[in-house]
């Protein structure tokens, strides 16, 4: 081997080692950044110089495992909106015992009647039964608005969380680009590759995905229900956000928006949606199904209440056109117009003095033409016992059984509760399964020992190429000498 040769070597070795150096001080900088891929230099021979080259920045980063990471990171985001809806539902209507609950204030008025029938004759106590009807018919009208809340809310979200799905497509494709550039041009991309991976996480939250290689670097993106996302071209996702959510506006019936990629109108939610598993269509599935199927019970439970004190309920004087003691904003029930009712409950206005009506209507009864006996407590036992007398629901999914009031709306809460545990034991082991994935790309991203390690060998390498440099420097001052 010539002085030349030897001195290529030597020098080609100090440039690798120095980028060597320079590769594993960028993987100790980022041993605790998330996503982040352990990198390493290759190296070739040169085959007429000699030496070692550069060939590149190899990136190591375990694919399968990132793969099911995203689909993880959708699972868990999916599962967190649905617990997070329930629950927030849940405490709309109240757990029984809770202040201000329902089913306490279904209580209080069955306790009013109680109190009224044993001294008819004071008004203190009608007053009482009218108060306490008053809090029942509002604790469903607050419930009813706090589920329609929820629900608006969820189609806020669904419209900003589409316009991220959008941004990050966008993003995509221009990294794809910089990639493919990158490669074609010999350059590392290995920058480029990290933000692509922590974008692909945020886009699975909304949607679960996966890529697919293509050419150069470049990847493709579908959504495990077969939605093209990205392939060349990013897709455009598109909804319009409701300014007004009301009970009977939901996206079945197309008086809220739907969801359309590329111009096609695609199922939001459900088995056949190409969406499905990430939070985008569980938020469709909370707006459409959870609050739906909350607000049909809630206004079942309200039909239940109104029917009970109407005709041939225990108010004798009231015909079947006649509201009883709980209209529908002042009518009698329509079972055609049930969608929303428990938002609509109201008092009678015939016995509230406030709306020009009389106390003694709710001892007497609403349609009396005079005050009757002030000590016939009749009506009002009748009316109390009305309320916890055994009656199947018309309406509804709280089940067939003929049951008092309190145990109808026991069913409601009952329901949701189990759909709020079911839940949280979705969350539960989907927080596990993120866990421990997440853990084990942890354990495969950069080893701060193995690194060390490495740097010390390459501090070696580095001594004796600059040793070798060195000695050849020292032969030719001599051979100059000479």
């Amino acid at each position: 081997m010539g002085i030349s040769t030897a001195l290529n070597n030597a020098l080609s070795g100090l440039s690798a080692t120095s980028r060597t150096a320079e590769v594993i001080s960028t993987n100790l900088a980022n041993a605790m950044t998330e996503g982040y891929a352990t990198r390493e230099v290759t190296l070739s021979t040169r085959d007429t110089t000699g030496g070692v080259r550069v060939q590149g920045i190899a990136r190591h980063k375990d694919q399968a495992l990132a793969a099911d990471l995203m689909l993880a990171t959708s699972e868990k985001a999916a599962a967190k909106t649905r617990a997070e809806f329930l629950q927030g539902i849940e405490r709309a209507i109240g757990l029984p015992g809770e202040a201000q609950s329902l089913s306490d204030r279904l209580a209080a008025f069955e306790a009013s009647f109680v109190t009224a029938a044993t001294k008819p004759e004071d008004e203190n106590r009608l007053n009482a039964v009218l108060g306490r009807a008053t809090e029942v018919a509002e604790a469903m009208k607050s419930a009813s608005d706090a589920i329609q809340t929820a629900r608006g809310r969820a189609d806020s979200e669904i419209g900003q969380l589409v316009g991220q799905v959008n941004v990050a497509l966008d993003q995509l494709v221009k990294i794809n680009r910089t990639i493919v550039s990158a490669s074609t041009s010999g350059q590392s991309a290995a920058n480029l590759l990290d933000q692509r991976d922590q974008i692909l996480a945020q886009l699975s939250e909304a949607v679960p995905v996966r890529s697919v290689p293509r050419d150069n670097g470049a990847i493709a993106v579908f959504t495990t229900g077969g939605a093209i996302l990205l392939d060349g071209a990013a897709a455009k996702l598109e909804f319009t956000t409701s300014n007004v959510v009301e009970p009977h506006m939901t996206g079945d019936n197309g008086l809220l928006s739907g969801l359309t990629i590329n111009g096609v109108a695609v199922p939001p939610r459900g088995d056949g949606s190409p969406i499905e598993g990430g939070r985008l269509a569980t938020l469709f599935d909370a707006r459409d199904g959870l609050a739906v199927e909350a607000q049909r019970n809630l206004d079942a439970v309200a039909r239940d209440l109104m029917e009970r004190f109407e005709a041939p309920g225990p108010d004798p004087t009231l015909t079947p056109a006649d509201a009883g003691v709980f209209t529908d904003e002042g009518g009698a029930f329509d079972p055609a117009d049930e969608v929303g009712l428990a938002g609509r409950l109201s008092i009678n206005a015939l016995t509230d003095p406030d709306q020009g009506g009389e106390l003694w209507r709710l001892r007497d009864g609403l349609n009396a033409g005079t005050p009757g006996p002030a000590g016939d407590s009749r009506l009002l036992r009748a009316m109390g016992e009305a309320l916890s007398a055994p009656q199947s629901m018309a309406s509804g999914d709280l089940g067939g059984a003929a049951r008092g009031l309190s145990d109808h709306i026991g069913a409601l809460v009952s329901q949701i509760g189990q759909e709020r545990l079911t839940q949280d034991q979705s969350l539960t082991f989907a927080n596990a399964w993120h866990v421990e994935l997440s853990d084990m790309q942890a354990r495969n991203a950069v080893d701060s020992d193995d690194q060390m390690q490495r740097l010390l060998q390459v501090e070696q390498a580095y001594a004796a190429n600059a040793r070798l440099i060195e000695t050849i420097n020292t032969m030719m001052d001599r051979l100059l000498r000479i």
